[in-house]
């Protein structure tokens, strides 16, 4: 009954019909504040924020029954706030130059055409930490706030010591941290607690967080649009998938199969639920169809992840002497999270082939790079950083590779502006927004040969496009040691396509024109 109620909160419902099926658990101490209100029926705001009180005193009851009863409290569960400005590197350049670039844009789009609406923006995303996923995010946030939209953003984990400066620019809100990211050792049931938590934290915001918005932009995780579809007033939904999430998992055991059959199928369902769907690139939006077979009659738009140019101009990079030994002229820079699946060991298997093709003179001048997200909370990051320092030692590689952790955005540019090339390992990636910032910085990148970087890297003009073999990418590699020039050519070509291809304009006008469509 509890959830009936919740449910039809804008329903007529009487103080004495909540308190009967949603109060009794609470105890004595609660019930007397509900006999103190008059009884009969209320109006929609009366109602809306009596539930509201009435679900936030329920959950804190749940939680901390003893201290919370004794003390009578009737409040809602705490909510971290991140107003813009607030938290380390709020003043951070690149974030500044990133917000400065869009709000320029902005200015010459109020010049050149008539102003058009200006919707409240909802983003929903499960964890605001440092990714692909996360920089679109915020990319997305930042372009709507740019042509006149209300944005805010709610996630159920929010660091700012572990997130990107431009985060620091707008309204962040936080509920769900308590909720369990995994269901016990080796991160069981992640997937699970993901939907758990975008789940509460939608109920949060239709119910708690006194929000009052146009449309939910939400990525990742689906399993929160149903809640939004059951409110009253339904909110128009616009989801931006990465790439499926059943095909990121292993299926070896009869357990893991069963375990996530229900969990696909909620994926799926919930969707195609949603009022418009965009995908990152071409491979994925042909995944999307091939996956989800009961929505073939949904076409997905393809929203190319854009790069901001501005942050990119604005930065002055750093000396690198304390990351890269004296006398290294050939840098080779490789940026991706510390997970398995970014095959970071392709990029190390390389170096081992490359120093067979080398004489020791030229092999003295090379050095790698790997820089990735790190963060310890996710054991995958900590065990395959400890793989990949072991892999090193094995391979009497470690006068030749730094590892780098958790890196700033101005240790990002200064690496870009000073490497040869950036190898860039996953195989089937969705879309790969490295390429991009490599590109643009006239940094020519070896890729793998499918996937994302099939339509944002140029092969033989901006970079090299090789089989996922430690021989192919190390024989590409060779071709900058053996011709220099390559840097400066391919870094152009480079730089002009993204200019070209992946510019903030053009994201920020489909983007801005998909989400005023949902509301004619």
């Amino acid at each position: 009954m509890p959830v009936k109620i919740l449910l039809q909160a804008t329903w007529p419902v009487s103080v004495w019909e909540a308190q009967t099926f949603f109060l009794l658990p609470l105890g004595h101490n609660v019930l007397p504040r509900v006999r103190s209100l008059p009884k009969g029926r209320y109006n929609h705001c009366q109602k809306r924020n009596f539930l509201r009180q009435l679900l936030g005193a329920h959950i804190f009851a749940l939680m901390w029954p003893k201290k919370r009863a004794r003390r009578g409290a009737w409040l809602a569960p705490a909510v971290a706030r991140w107003e813009p400005g607030e938290g380390a590197c709020a003043e951070s350049p690149e974030g500044m130059g990133r917000r400065r670039g869009f709000r320029a844009m902005a200015e010459k789009q109020d010049r050149d055409e008539e102003p058009g609406p200006s919707p409240s923006v909802l983003f929903l995303h499960p964890d605001l930490g440092v990714g692909g996923a996360e920089r679109l995010v915020l990319d997305a946030a930042l372009a709507l706030q740019a042509r006149g939209c209300s944005v805010r953003i709610w996630t159920a984990h929010y660091d700012p010591g572990h997130c990107f400066a431009e985060s620091r620019e707008l309204p962040v809100r936080c509920a769900g941290d308590w909720l369990p990211r995994s269901l016990g050792w080796g991160g069981r049931g992640a997937a699970v607690c993901a939907y758990v938590r975008m789940i509460f934290l939608a109920l949060y915001v239709l119910f708690l967080a006194d929000e009052e918005f146009d449309v939910v932009v939400c990525d990742q995780v689906s399993a929160c649009i149903p809640v939004f579809k059951l409110a009253r007033r339904r909110k128009k939904i616009l989801f931006y998938c990465h790439f499926p999430d059943l095909l990121l998992t292993r299926r070896d055991s009869f357990l893991k199969r069963l375990y996530r059959a229900p969990i696909d199928w909620v994926e799926e369902y919930t969707t195609g639920m949603a009022d418009c769907v965009l995908v990152n690139s071409q491979f994925t939006a042909a995944v999307f169809k091939q996956t989800f077979k009961s929505l073939s009659h949904i076409k997905p738009d393809i929203l190319y992840p854009s790069l901001n140019v501005t942050s990119f101009d604005s930065a002055v990079p750093e000396k690198l002497d304390d990351l890269v030994p004296e006398g290294k002229k050939f840098l080779f820079l490789s940026i991706n999270r510390y997970e398995r699946k970014k095959n970071l060991t392709l990029a190390l298997e390389a170096l081992v082939k490359l120093r067979a093709r080398l004489t020791s003179r030229d092999w003295d001048k090379v050095h790698l790079i790997v820089a990735g997200g790190y963060d310890e909370r996710v054991l995958e990051n900590v065990e395959h950083y400890q793989e990949l320092k072991k892999m090193v030692q094995q391979s009497d590689l470690g006068q030749s590779v730094t590892f780098l952790r958790s890196f700033s955005d101005k240790q990002k540019i200064s690496l870009l502006h000073g490497c040869t090339c950036v190898l860039y390992t996953p195989s089937n990636e969705h879309f790969g927004i490295v390429p991009l910032e490599a590109m643009y910085m006239r940094c020519p990148v070896i890729a793998v040969n499918s996937g994302g970087p099939l339509e944002s890297v140029v092969h033989s003009v901006t970079g090299f496009l090789c089989e996922p073999d430690p021989v192919c990418f190390s024989e590409a590699i060779e071709r900058f040691i053996r011709e220099p020039s390559l840097k400066a050519t391919m870094g152009l070509a480079g730089r002009a396509r993204v200019k070209e291809k992946f510019s903030s304009e053009a994201f920020t006008e489909q983007l801005y024109q998909c989400v005023t469509r949902l509301l004619v």
